[in-house]
Parts: C-alpha cells; structure tokens; sequence
C-alpha cells in the first residue's frame, strides 16, 4: 500500500506538473523497463516502449487511477498496451524485411555486446513458450509471474476481474509446464 504521497503525485500530474511525471519515472521506470524487456525479449525495445509509456501517461494524464493509493498497477496496464502494439510494429516490420534480399553481416565480438545478445537468446526462448499462449494470459504471467503484481492488481491493470486473473493464470501454468515436460 502506498501513502498519500502517491495519492498528491498523481493529483499534481493531472493538474499537468512535469514534475510529477519526473517522479513517476524515477519511482517505477526500472520496473517498467524490465516490464517492456520481458514482454519483447530486445533491450532496446524495451528502452523505448518504456519511453512510450511514459508519453502515454503524459498524454492520458488525467485518467491515471489509482490501486489501493497506487499508481503502478495502471502503469503496468499502459506498459502491457504500449508493448502489445510494439510487438504488432515489429512483426510488421519483420515481415517487410523478410521480403528484402538478406545483407551479408558480421558478428561484433565486444564482450557487451555478447552478454546483452545472450541475454536476449535466452529470453526469446522463454519467449518463445510463452507466445504459444493465448494473449490474454500472456498478459496475466505477464503482470503476475514477471512484474509481481498480485491479482487483485492485475485484475485493476487488465480491467478484469480478480476471478479471471486467477484462472488465466492458472491455465498459463498449466500450458506452460505441459511444454516443459514435453520438451
């Protein structure tokens, strides 16, 4: 639970103080960032759907609601919303590409650049499990298993009720182990 220290921000953000929305950022962007990387598996990506989340706020300033004196659940909502779109750009763009002659590249051997491709190697194999989902309970993991939001929260992120949170979440596990024993 949240003081009313996040009750007066949010008052503050929708009176249109971008101080406000300085102090959103500072609070939750690593948890919105980490958010956006586990729903798109692109450290990049993740930088600028979390950029877009927090225009979106911005501009949707005025309909921030608050969870139980916190804004992070409805953060969580925008986050899940700017990611979905991003994941639809790059398909989009990935299909464009696939039509164009492939380049001829070569691998960059920076120590970095190896431990951030790694890192995104292994999450698009989670990845790729879980996008073998069905949307709506890729978003519940997504809020509950990655994000730590209870249900009740993700419930108020997702606009659903705390019953569907649950047996989405359910049958995401379900499925989700089902592959690992498979596998």
């Amino acid at each position: 639970m949240v003081t009313s220290d996040e009750r007066e921000l949010v008052a503050d953000l929708r009176g249109g103080d971008p101080a406000a929305l300085a102090t959103l950022f500072d609070r939750y962007g690593d948890r919105l960032y980490n958010h956006c990387f586990r729903h798109l598996g692109d450290w990049a990506e993740a930088e600028d759907a979390t950029s877009s989340v927090f225009l979106e706020v911005w501009r949707h300033r005025r309909r921030v609601r608050l969870h139980n004196g916190s804004a992070l659940p409805w953060l969580y909502g925008v986050a899940t919303n700017v990611c979905r779109n991003a994941g639809r750009s790059r398909r989009r763009r990935q299909r464009a590409l696939a039509r164009l002659p492939h380049p001829a590249s070569e691998a960059d051997h920076a120590e970095a650049v190896t431990d951030r491709l790694g890192s995104e190697a292994r999450m698009r194999a989670v990845l790729a499990q879980v996008e073998a989902l069905p949307a709506h309970e890729r978003e519940v993991l997504g809020l509950v298993a990655w994000a730590g939001l209870t249900y009740e929260q993700a419930a108020a992120a997702l606009d659903v009720p705390v019953g569907t949170v649950r047996s989405r979440l359910s049958r995401a596990r379900a499925r989700l182990a089902q592959e690992v024993s498979d596998d």
